[in-house]
């Protein structure tokens, strides 16, 4: 059976610091509010693209044993990873109780119950309970942190990975052309985060600077996908060295 646990906040960098140096962070959104309604919203606003934009790297994941993953949500992308990968075991955090029991009820539905653990935490002063993770996933997730704060989770987790660990982004971005598409996705994710922050109380107003801060600590983009004009971006990075449990090459048919 998945275990559920509330894990203390023992980073360092979280409310219990003591340095003098870095602030406690905001309180986190309260994404219990929506969590029923979370699917319905995404399908009305998007249709399927932000299931295309999370399952997209899915058959490059089938090798992984063990995964961290952020944020999911309602699990739709968690339980199809397990059912993908029978030899993975993951640990899936989240600060909402709510969103947890949705990602809990997809994941038995799928038969995997057994190869998931719950943590109730959240994930800017997470620290996992072990290293070895080959896979790391945040889907939409880096998005809801400051500059700061996802600089911190990525040098705080990068030492709890193997070498040639991948980890898979989803995100929302300001597309690098064109005038038209640029002004439109600025509009496009300040309406959303302006929505988020009624909704869940989400202080956030900006996308991070992911991409540099993977790259800052060593990591490289070996595979990208985008959609509605560059607005949407699913991306797989890698730590240099090779994976203890290599992928499998499919034979061919």
């Amino acid at each position: 059976m998945a275990s559920v646990e509330r894990l203390p906040e023992i980073d360092g960098l979280g409310p219990a610091s003591s340095s003098p140096h870095v602030l406690p962070p905001e309180p986190p959104a309260h994404f219990d509010r929506i969590a029923r309604l979370y699917r319905a919203m995404e399908y009305l606003s998007f249709g399927p693209m932000l299931e295309r934009c999370r399952f997209h790297h899915l058959p490059a994941l089938t090798h992984a044993r063990r995964a961290l993953i952020l944020g999911d949500g309602d699990g739709r992308f968690l339980a199809q990873l397990l059912a993908a990968a029978p030899h993975l075991h993951a640990d899936a955090v989240d600060v909402s109780p709510a969103m947890l029991q949705l990602l809990r009820g997809r994941v038995e539905n799928a038969r995997a119950l057994g190869r998931l653990t719950i943590a109730c935490a959240d994930a800017r002063t997470f620290h996992p309970p072990h290293a070895g993770y080959d896979l790391v996933v945040t889907h939409f997730f880096l998005d809801c942190l400051t500059e700061p704060e996802a600089a911190r989770l990525i040098a705080r987790l990068r030492p709890y990975l193997v070498p040639g660990a991948t980890w898979l982004v989803s995100e929302f971005q300001v597309p690098a052309r064109g005038l038209l598409q640029r002004t439109l996705a600025r509009a496009l994710i300040a309406g959303l985060y302006a929505a988020f922050r009624v909704l869940t109380g989400l202080r956030v107003h900006r996308i991070p600077p992911w991409q540099m801060l993977l790259a800052h600590h060593g990591l490289t983009c070996n595979a990208r996908r985008s959609w509605l004009g560059g607005l949407l971006v699913s991306e797989r990075w890698n730590l240099p060295g090779q994976p203890p449990h290599p992928p499998r090459v499919p034979t061919p048919q």
